[in-house]
């Protein structure tokens, strides 16, 4: 199981319908077939880190996660739901798959994703703050 997980912080200036549009397609990607379990709401974390809501999706395994990364469901709610967030923090991530190698091989689906979608990875990266402690960056 790879369990993805994401804090956010909505840019200032988002209503609360725009929020709750935003969570809604956040909740319709982490239904998709591929993802086993989830949860989206608030951030329980420390408040000053600034974060406000969470995502988390439990993705039983890489070919799993490939599937979820390029889901049709995946790849419409993303454009709609990025302008509407001031940063994102990945991570950390985990897995009882105890393979050394796992995390580069959910970097490289990652860099695959972003080679074929270049607008999405473009729009991503400013947002983006990696919170695994490996130094390893995760997919979004």
């Amino acid at each position: 199981m790879i369990v993805h997980m994401l804090r956010f912080a909505f840019k200032d200036g988002t209503t609360e319908e725009q929020k709750d549009r935003v969570l809604a397609l956040m909740r319709r990607t982490s239904s998709v077939e591929s993802v086993s379990f989830a949860a989206v709401g608030q951030s329980l974390g420390d408040p000053a880190e600034g974060f406000t809501h969470g995502y988390c999706v439990g993705i039983a395994d890489l070919a799993a996660l490939e599937r979820y990364m390029h889901d049709p469901v995946h790849l419409a709610g993303d454009p709609e739901i990025l302008p509407h967030l001031a940063r994102i923090r990945i991570g950390p991530d985990v897995s009882d798959d105890m393979d050394p190698g796992l995390a580069g091989e959910i970097m490289a689906l990652h860099e695959k994703k972003v080679a074929l979608y270049p607008e999405w990875g473009a729009q991503l990266e400013p947002l983006v703050e990696i919170g695994l402690t490996s130094g390893e960056p995760g997919p979004a």
